[in-house]
């Protein structure tokens, strides 16, 4: 068992991803000498946000253990892929170093003569990008505080779907609101109480008009983004040092009904 939530743990007999090793030596086995398929390799994914070495470690060994049982009969492998599910900070998380992950994959997968495959998708695109929104409005009700912002649930649904935490500023540091922080919730304006970005969060003083970054976005952001409650989804901007450049334009009314018979 491995990741930071039920939603992205995959390892286990109890999800719907793989085989059993039982099931699957068989699978090689009776395709061994196949005019159709060509056996190269043997993978698994253990899940996601995971920072400990000891899962991949675990892991690893029993799929060189395959890979040596197989060679028995006369089935030689040449890819071993142990996936992804490298873990990143998104508020207090420490991620493994890179060149320890490194070396005790190398260390296993060296004797095999196998070449190793990762997938460090998220440990790669994650920090890279930022969720923009604007307030729209402040709430009080009694003892409860509201940020009310442009984005919503539909823009970003990690929070309500995975109970993630995402660090969210002010994209002006002000040292004067900064005194005045307090706790909040950061909503969205759709039709949902699960509509929110965070909750209970420490925020320095905002107003209407003011932008906030939602960080550590660029993975499972936009690409889990919908239309839902009619919501147009928001541009893409691509930074490079200085520059800027839109590179996916934001939708409008004609991209919603698009598909629609009217």
């Amino acid at each position: 068992m491995a990741g930071g939530h039920p939603h992205i743990s995959t390892g286990t007999r109890e999800h719907k991803f793989g085989v059993s090793w039982g099931e699957a030596r068989q699978l090689y086995l009776a395709h061994r000498d196949s005019r159709w398929l060509a056996w190269r390799g043997i993978g698994a994914h253990l899940g996601s946000q995971i920072f400990s070495l000891h899962p991949y470690r675990q892991a690893l060994t029993r799929l060189a253990s395959y890979v040596k049982d197989l060679a028995l009969e006369g089935i030689q492998l040449d890819y071993v892929d142990i996936g992804g599910g490298l873990g990143i900070q998104y508020t207090v998380e420490s991620p493994l170093v890179f060149a320890r992950y490194a070396r005790t994959l190398a260390q296993i997968v060296r004797p095999l003569g196998c070449r190793l495959l990762i997938e460090p998708g998220r440990a790669l695109v994650g920090p890279a990008g930022v969720l923009l929104t604007r307030v729209l409005w402040l709430k009080q009700n009694h003892a409860k505080a509201f940020v009310i912002v442009d984005a919503a649930m539909n823009d970003l649904i990690r929070p309500v779907l995975y109970g993630a935490t995402h660090a969210i500023t002010p994209v002006v540091r002000n040292h004067t609101a900064r005194a005045q922080t307090r706790r909040v919730d950061v909503v969205g304006p759709v039709c949902e109480s699960a509509d929110f970005l965070a909750r209970n969060r420490p925020l320095p003083a905002v107003e209407p008009g003011d932008v906030l970054v939602v960080w550590t976005a660029g993975a499972y952001g936009f690409v889990q983004s919908s239309n839902y409650n009619a919501r147009r989804r928001a541009a893409e901007v691509l930074v490079e040092g200085r520059e800027f450049r839109v590179v996916r334009q934001r939708e409008n009314y004609d991209d919603l009904v698009r598909g629609e018979q009217l």
